[in-house]
Parts: structure tokens; sequence; C-alpha cells
């Protein structure tokens, strides 16, 4: 029972994650990009089955592209951020840190092989958009979130007041 739960897990995680990614394509790829998708990378944090399902994600998303390095070394990348999530779980606000540097540094290395610039400008742009997408938007929907909880729910209305 417990494997099976993780794998749905895993699967729903992956299928997020790739469908995501693959809708907001302009987006999702090249050399500035914000992928909207990177924002479950918190999801580690949770649970463990995070960590493959990011993986496979992110596989099928850089398929999309038919770019084998974007394939091999971006997916790799994203399964290493996962698991390194996954270690920081206890420290909220260092979860989503590790997708955020190796993506910058690695991606942003491979982004200049492939389409030249400044190695440091392609990490730095990357790493703009991994923080974009791994911070702020989550930030917004745990506020906006709690916000529609203190709408709707009257008990959390009566313990923000300390009542």
């Amino acid at each position: 029972m417990k494997t099976t739960r993780f794998i749905a897990h895993a699967a729903v995680i992956a299928a997020v994650y790739a469908a995501l990614t693959m809708l907001i394509a302009p987006l999702s790829y090249g050399p500035v990009q914000i992928r909207f998708s990177e924002a479950l990378t918190i999801l580690p944090a949770f649970t463990p089955a995070a960590i493959p399902g990011l993986f496979i994600g992110c596989l099928v998303a850089n398929m999309y592209t038919g770019n084998i390095i974007d394939i091999v070394f971006g997916s790799l990348t994203t399964l290493v951020a996962a698991f390194l999530s996954f270690k920081l779980r206890k420290k909220q606000w260092l979860v989503p840190l590790p997708p955020v540097l190796l993506n910058a540094w690695v991606v942003g290395y491979y982004l200049t092989l492939q389409f030249g610039g400044l190695t440091w400008m392609n990490m730095l742009t990357v790493g703009a958009g991994q923080l974009i997408a791994c911070y702020v938007i989550p930030i917004y929907f745990i506020i906006n979130y709690q916000k529609y909880q203190e709408k709707i729910n009257p008990y959390v209305q009566y313990q923000r007041r300390g009542q």
C-alpha cells in the first residue's frame, strides 16, 4: 500500500511538472527562462515521492525540446536538487535553494556552450528565473491561501485575533 501511494504521488508530481513546463513552453526553455513548474521543487519538504516525481517530470518536459544535453544534464540537476531539498526539509527557507543554485550553475553553463554568450550572464538569468519560480511564486500562493482561509473559516479568524 505504501509503495503504491509513493508511486502515485511521484506520478502526479511528474505529470504536473511536465504539463506546466510544456504549457508555458516559450518561458520554460532557453537562456532566459522562468519555469513556473519549478515552484514544485518545494515538494520534497513534504514527501520523498517528489524526488523521482520532479526528476521524471523534468525528463519528460526536457524531451519536448529534443535537446539531449538538456534532457540528460537538466534532468540530473533536478534529481540532485530535489534530493538536497529533501535533506533540507527541516530548514524551510533553504528547501528551494538547491534548485536555484544548481540550475543556475549547471543549466547556465551548458546554455553558454549551446547558445554562446557570457557564462556568468547565463547563470544569472537562469538563477533569477529560478528565484522567481522557487521562492516568489510559492510565497505568493501561501499568502493568498492564508487570506482565503481567513475569509472562509471563522475559526482561523478567531485564532488570529488571539482570543
